[in-house]
């Protein structure tokens, strides 16, 4: 039998570029690791990639160069809202400060090698960009400016400093003032601005929805499925065929129902719940039924919804909008389990005691009839009897409800038990108007419906990554690793100044975590103390390397009840499906496209964190363990890394997307409110100031160092404060102060405040007090009932006012009266 070839690894690459008397052209390079000529084209491919990375360079005459022997760094470039940036180096260590000259030649994103300098005027590490070996951007979002005839897009992304400029006749109909999306045909190099072509006219700044199509774009959000998905689609069923019903188990005439929020629209899951008995007598705990769409069923491994939906890799979510991860056809009709209808599912079926903790499961494939669409607060006023209208309109489902609330408490002493930390925090839904805009800010109460679901979603979720693990079948676990050395550092000086103490010495557990949220719950500084505690942990990510949940306190941990809006649930059903029919899973390589469509990882300042000895360990046993397994294994282990990166990365695109929604919403929402003071609560604390969120509204804000009194502060990180050195004066993390609304920058998305004494007197005060809104009046162009449309100039002024204002004032809010020197 004829022994397949496999390209060359990376290290084997590199390894033979090191040992080479000099430096060697690819098809060199080829001959010397014994590439067959038919696979050229493979190692070639490898080569690119290893370019793109910066860990090699190819000179004038074609050899390959090694950067590490040319004292190049490669990395990932930063860029600042005020003209320089910072390399984020790959390998770790201190980042490189890019200073405004050298950030002319590349954009926010790119991937470059830079060459160290020197030291910059406060002693860190400078640096030179000596090549950009991958560009970030082939399309940006931004206004349209025409200045002495010549026509620029000012990006929306305020990392990026560059104006496009856009050629005679490649603007097509976009006019001055307009959003558009523009092509990027030659990027910068430090000589020329970055030239583009509009390709997109979104519309007025002012539009309703523009916010969410300026982050779609900004953030690379796909939000148009391909035309081979949605024919797939079209193709696709309104209902259960009949032949889909074959070797399932029929559970229609259980009384499974969904509990989801008031304005849900696609429902993942379903619940039943009943006691067990033995001989007709109650036997102690329960059969807990959880029942997710079949999506796997409908999307098919590689097929273009499959590739449309990896490219999302999760629903993203904006006030008054949803970019799902599947077209609607699926997401809103055949996946989801709508009530009084048949639906196929796949379903954890389990056995849980009486002290909550699961002694058994299985899983099969099964078809539903949802017996009703249940809202939190609909089951929460049958529980709690405060509605005995809604108990009478629900009496046959009563019982089954309150079967449910029974095996929650159960579930939630087992929680207590194992040492899973339970911190409440303060979450707010924005309540819009027709128009899309803010009409008010409220918290969101979560009552025991909210966790009763919760619940049983963490049971199925955790059976689903032991049947897994159990299998010896890789997948994508939800792992979240314990807190680095440097953060637990960091939490224990604070705890002693404070007098309290976590246990576990250089590796706690989550048990010492919950027993300290215990001690800190009766004082008054718990929302502070809460809040370290939150802030010591990493963030959780998807990995087929299985590390356990740390903040739930569990050994194996996956995600499975929402594979409408997830990838990896949708990844776990297909592992379980496959196990089930005695098969394995291999997933499929993922696409150039989505490979392409995934946001780089996140650079941070200072390089990764020490990991602690036990992730140390981890990562030498799986080295080891690596080793031992075939050059098969290995490119299936490697391909589920990839798709882990993937999901994690579009995890955290969806999330910056709707943040950035929100923020300038709220921003347009406090324009109104320029003037007007409140109160808040400081929930952040930095070297130049504090950000503040205040009480009433739930919008967040900065007061700048330059607020707070006449003398310098100094910013204690252990205690996470800003202290005056010559009053002793101190700002801390969910101290209350008295803020009035002075500045709202839509173009940054930034809200300022200044700090004002409880009747209204700012101290230390410099200049006028800041005019209302109200009193103020209407703006110039909406007095009389219409808006007028602005002049050439007014609109150019429009953009660029904000940018200006910010270069004159170094991106610090405005100073009013003599100076005064901050540290």
């Amino acid at each position: 039998m004829t022994k397949s070839w496999t390209p060359p690894t990376r290290e084997e690459i590199l390894d033979a570029l090191r040992t080479a008397d000099s430096p060697l052209t690819p098809s060199e390079l080829g001959e010397r690791l014994g590439v067959p000529p038919r696979h050229a084209d493979a190692l070639e491919q490898r080569i690119l990639a290893m370019e793109r990375e910066g860990q090699l360079l190819p000179n004038r005459k074609g050899v390959l160069l090694l950067a590490s022997k040319l004292d190049l760094v490669a990395g990932r470039i930063t860029g600042h809202r005020d003209g320089f940036g910072f390399l984020v180096p790959d390998a770790g260590g201190p980042d490189l400060f890019l200073p405004p000259r050298e950030m002319q030649k590349a954009m926010h994103g790119d991937r470059a090698l830079v060459k160290r300098t020197g030291l910059d005027n406060r002693g860190k590490p400078e640096g030179a960009i000596v090549e950009i070996t991958e560009r970030a951007h082939r399309q940006l979002v931004g206004r349209v400016v025409i200045e002495r005839g010549v026509t620029v897009v000012v990006p929306e992304d305020q990392r990026i400093k560059h104006d496009i400029l856009i050629a005679p006749g490649d603007a097509g109909r976009a006019q001055p003032g307009q959003v558009v999306t523009v092509e990027i045909v030659q990027p910068p190099n430090g000589h020329s601005p970055p030239m583009g072509r509009v390709v997109e006219v979104l519309g007025a700044i002012d539009d309703p929805g523009m916010e969410i199509e300026i982050a779609v774009r900004k953030f690379d959000v796909p939000h148009q499925f391909s035309e081979e998905a949605l024919a797939l689609a079209a193709k696709l069923p309104a209902q259960v065929r009949p032949a889909d019903y074959k070797r399932r188990i029929d559970l229609r005439d259980v009384p499974l129902v969904t509990i989801d929020g008031e304005d849900a629209r696609d429902f993942d899951d379903a619940v039943y719940c009943e006691p067990l008995e033995t001989s007709g007598r109650r036997a102690g705990g329960w059969r807990l039924l959880v029942a997710i769409a079949d999506v796997a069923h409908y999307v098919e491994d590689g097929s273009a919804l499959d590739t449309d939906a990896l490219q999302r890799s999760t629903s993203v979510y904006f006030p008054r909008r949803v970019i799902p991860m599947l077209p609607e056809k699926l997401s809103n009709g055949l996946c989801s389990l709508n009530p009084a209808v048949d639906r196929l599912v796949l379903v954890a079926d389990m056995v849980i005691t009486a002290r909550g903790q699961v002694k058994a499961y299985q899983f099969y494939e099964a078809v539903m009839h949802s017996a009703a669409r249940l809202t939190y607060d609909e089951v929460w006023a049958v529980l709690s009897g405060r509605d005995p209208a809604a108990a009478r309109a629900r009496a046959p489902l009563v019982p089954h409800l309150q079967n449910l609330y029974d095996l929650y408490r159960a579930l939630v002493k087992a929680r207590g038990v194992r040492g899973a930390m339970d911190f409440e925090t303060t979450e707010t839904k924005i309540v819009c108007d027709i128009a899309g805009r803010i009409e008010r800010i409220v918290p969101r109460t979560r009552n025991d419906a909210h966790k009763l679901i919760e619940e049983c979603m963490l049971a199925a979720n955790t059976c689903a990554a032991d049947f897994v693990s159990r299998s010896r079948h890789p997948a994508l676990y939800r792992i979240h690793e314990g807190p680095t050395p440097e953060r637990l550092s960091l939490l224990r000086e604070f705890l002693q100044g404070v007098g309290l103490s976590l246990g576990g010495g250089d590796d706690p557990t989550p048990a010492d975590y919950a027993v300290l949220a215990q001690q800190i719950a009766p004082r008054d500084d718990a929302a502070l103390l809460q809040t370290m505690l939150l802030r010591s942990m990493q963030q959780a990510i998807y990995s087929p390397y299985n590390v356990g949940h740390f903040g739930l306190s569990y050994e194996a941990y996956a995600h499975f009840t929402s594979p409408i809006r997830r990838y990896p649930d949708l990844l776990t059903h297909r592992v379980i499906k496959s196990l089930l029919q005695s098969r394995r899973y291999a997933p499929p390589v993922p696409s150039a496209e989505a490979i392409a469509s995934t946001p780089p990882p996140r650079g941070r300042r200072g390089g990764p964190p020490k990991p602690s000895a036990k992730a140390t360990a981890r990562a030498e046993d799986r080295a080891e363990a690596r080793t031992r397994m075939s050059v098969a294994q290995r490119e299936e282990l490697d391909r589920w890394q990839t798709l882990g990166l993937m999901c994690s990365a579009n995890e955290r695109r969806a999330d910056d997307a709707s943040r950035d929604v929100e923020a300038w919403l709220k921003c347009q929402y406090m324009r109104e409110r320029v003037g007007e003071q409140f109160r808040g609560r400081v929930t952040g604390v930095a070297t130049f100031g504090l950000f503040v969120t205040l009480n009433e509204l739930f919008v967040e804000g900065m007061v700048h160092v330059s607020e707070l009194g006449s003398e310098y502060f100094q910013y204690i990180e252990a205690a996470h404060e800003l202290r005056g050195e010559r009053t002793g004066k101190r700002f801390r993390l969910t101290d209350e102060i008295d803020v009035q609304v002075s500045r709202v920058d839509l173009e940054a998305r930034r809200i300022e405040f200044r700090m004002v004494k409880a009747d209204g007197v700012r101290p230390d005060a410099r200049g006028p007090r800041v005019p209302t809104a109200a009193e103020l009046g209407p703006a110039p162009a909406e007095r009389g009932g219409r808006k007028a449309a602005p002049a050439k100039s007014e609109q150019v002024a429009q953009v660029r006012t904000e940018r200006q204002a910010a270069k004159r004032r170094g991106g610090k809010p405005e100073q009013r009266g003599p100076k005064r020197k901050r540290r």
